[in-house]
């Protein structure tokens, strides 16, 4: 590898830790097409090496946003634990079908998801809303966090059943794709869910550590890596999550949501013409 491919990693890194910190997506949806597209790396290798990126940024941002006491543990360990049998079936997945199939149902899903939370952010249903929506983030922004806790623990254990479905999904989707889930599991989160934006993003980067540290085994298992990619991207990575984790604080989550809904759009139309 040659120092100008290693220095582009390394800012690829920075670029991927901090957004995937704000939207709590772990950077894979952002560092594996960068990987697919600029670097034209094999689709298996791929998702292999960017589950690795995701697990060293949620591990990165979990202890920041841990300080900032923006976690549901609960729901990020129930999620987490029914994610572990799911890595398993996403691993062989990626096995059986990659290529184009790998191309066209990651483009199909971000795309999907893309203009899923651009309707839901639009003026017109904020306007509705926007009486809950000045409640939740007044909450998540730590000004009634004894309000946030006991929100959280009635809305998760209401809604706890759906949580097994929804780990086991993650759990393929972070195997399959190499990207972490975070960009399906925040929107989850705050929409059905109900759970304040700030806080689902720091739960599902809590989740991603579980999770996502299972799938990582599976890929070093089958030798689906490459470690020099993962020294540099990962350096960018670090310091990436920990500006995006200072920087989430300030960031409104409706600011945080359209991030993630564009970007996912841009990412899918792209990835459609490979």
């Amino acid at each position: 590898m040659d120092i100008v491919t290693g220095v582009l990693l390394v800012a690829i890194g920075i670029f991927a830790g901090g957004y995937g910190a704000i939207v709590g997506a772990g950077g894979g949806f952002l560092f594996v097409p960068a990987l697919l597209l600029l670097f034209h790396v094999d689709p298996v290798l791929a998702a292999g090496t960017g589950l690795v990126i995701v697990l060293i940024n949620s591990l990165s941002g979990v202890f920041g946003f841990a300080k900032q006491k923006r976690i549901d543990y609960r729901t990020g360990i129930m999620l987490g634990i029914w994610a572990f049998p799911g890595t398993f079936i996403g691993v062989q997945l990626l096995q059986a079908y990659s290529s184009t199939y790998f191309y066209f149902f990651f483009a199909s899903v971000l795309v999907f998801l893309g203009f899923f939370l651009v309707v839901k952010n639009t003026n017109l249903l904020k306007k509705k809303n926007m009486t809950k929506e000045a409640k939740k983030e007044t909450a998540a922004t730590g000004e009634s966090e004894n309000n946030v806790s006991s929100n959280l623990q009635v809305n998760t254990r209401l809604q706890g059943k759906w949580l097994i479905p929804l780990g086991l999904f993650m759990g393929i989707l972070s195997s399959y794709l190499g990207i972490g889930g975070g960009w399906m599991l925040v929107p989850i989160l705050v929409y059905i869910f109900r759970v304040p934006t700030h806080i689902a993003t720091a739960t599902s980067i809590f989740s991603l550590c579980l999770y996502s540290s299972v799938g990582v085994f599976l890929q070093v298992w089958h030798g689906n890596i490459d470690w020099l990619i993962v020294a540099f991207g990962g350096a960018g990575i670090i310091i990436g999550s920990q500006l995006g984790v200072l920087l989430s604080q300030k960031i409104p989550s409706r600011v945080i949501m359209q991030m993630l809904s564009f970007l996912l759009i841009i990412i899918g139309f792209r990835m459609y013409f490979h």
